[in-house]
């Protein structure tokens, strides 16, 4: 387990409220954790001093990017007769973040390689291997991202340096691994982007703030990229599993053209918007796509809620009746589909039409046609609007 909570590198003046991440974690008072790139940083340093100097670091201290030096303490740790080897393993603590990895076993096991070899990366047991282009890495590239790979250079650089003096180079092979990864993995994006036998080695900061939606922004940004190398030119951005499985009924469409947007419309749009495909299909539930027509682009029923007088104006506009609009007051959602449907009136495909104008007004003109599918909890379709293009986007209006 880590040792030493996230520091912060400077101090606020009196009546100064800190930013950012900061103060996500002051006002919730939660405890943040450690990536699998800072977990695989300091295994790696423990093992590559050990490999030197004959004895492991522990706790082993490492430097984050932003200057926070967390200490971690080894799990286990073992050196090979006559130092060819070292492993040494560090348990992940993701703090009260809800990771899949939290509590997971990350090894690094360095050998030494010939003068000039420098620093080569395997993927061990537990650890994924690119497959597909799009992403960050080259395809066959263990799944170590970029970020911890150049952590961990820095920090076996400084290791060399310390045992053969100013100008030592760290010419070794680091395999990483993580115990259960590829089992942990199969509850991640990982096998869908093409990342297979195992979990990534992840980490911008080398901090995971909990609750944070980051990651999962960030998976739907490398599904897009995957889609694009792939040449997909029609992606759909789905708000679970039961909408997936109607979209590739409907559209019939390959594993990497589909996204798991969640209730993060907005972060699906606005990457769409810098990298287009041809076509985007948004397909969820009623409810969440309630919320998207309303102009909300988070849909989590914490940030975003179904507005029903909202419901009522689209009603009106699909001809119901004033008298009958007043009965918006008590019924739930499926409810309200099924007076609708009684009275003739298509909310489905009034909700659906909606949250696809709303959809082009944040793409902004760029060059995507976008369709939306609304489906009810059972996965029947009830409301649908076909593709359009930008420049064919509503005017702002009172709903918004």
């Amino acid at each position: 387990m880590a040792e030493a909570q996230p520091q912060g590198t400077g101090r606020q003046g009196p009546g100064k409220a800190a930013g950012g991440r900061s103060a996500q974690l002051a006002h919730t008072g939660l405890r943040p954790g450690w990536t699998t790139g800072a977990c695989a940083t300091a295994a790696s340093t423990a093992a590559y001093t050990a490999l030197l100097g004959g004895e492991f670091p522990d706790p082993v201290t490492i430097t984050l990017p932003k200057g926070q030096t967390p200490s971690f303490a080894l799990a286990v740790e073992e050196l090979a007769p006559g130092r060819t080897a070292a492993m040494a393993g560090v348990v992940k603590d993701a703090g009260d973040d809800p990771d899949v990895t939290h509590g997971a076993l990350v090894r690094a096991t360095v050998r030494p390689l010939p003068a000039g070899s420098g620093v080569v990366f395997r993927a061990g047991r537990g650890v994924g291997t690119v497959t597909r282009p799009g992403l960050p890495l080259d395809v066959g590239e263990p799944a170590v991202n970029p970020v911890p790979r150049q952590m961990m250079r820095e920090h076996l650089a400084r290791v060399a340096e310390r045992y053969g003096g100013a100008g030592a180079a760290a010419d070794v092979e680091v395999e990483i691994s993580v115990d259960h990864g590829e089992e942990i993995a199969r509850s991640t994006w990982n096998p869908r982007l093409g990342i297979l036998g195992g979990l990534s080695i992840l980490g911008t900061t080398g901090i995971v703030v909990p609750y944070s939606c980051s990651a999962w922004i960030d998976s739907i940004r490398r599904g897009v990229d995957v889609a694009r190398a792939a040449g997909r030119r029609h992606v759909a951005g789905c708000t679970g599993s039961t909408s997936e499985k109607v979209a590739v009924a409907l559209h019939h469409l390959p594993e990497d053209a589909l996204l798991d947007m969640g209730d993060f419309a907005g972060a699906v749009l606005k990457y769409i918007r810098r990298h287009p495909v041809e076509r985007l299909t948004i397909c969820g539930g009623f409810a969440k796509l309630s919320k998207l027509a309303a102009g909300h682009l988070d849909l989590h029923s914490a940030r975003s809620q179904v507005d029903k007088g909202f419901l009522a104006e689209l009603a009106r506009q699909g001809g119901a009746a004033r008298r009958w609009r007043g009965r918006w007051r008590r019924p739930t959602r499926p409810a309200a589909l099924q007076l609708c449907a009684a009275a003739d009136v298509p909310l489905g495909d009034l909700v659906a039409a909606t949250a696809r104008d709303e959809s082009l007004a944040v793409l902004r003109g760029a060059p995507v046609a976008v369709d939306v599918i609304c489906i009810d909890r059972a996965g029947m379709v009830v409301g649908r609007a076909e593709p359009r293009g930008p420049g064919d986007a509503r005017q702002p209006g009172p709903l918004r």
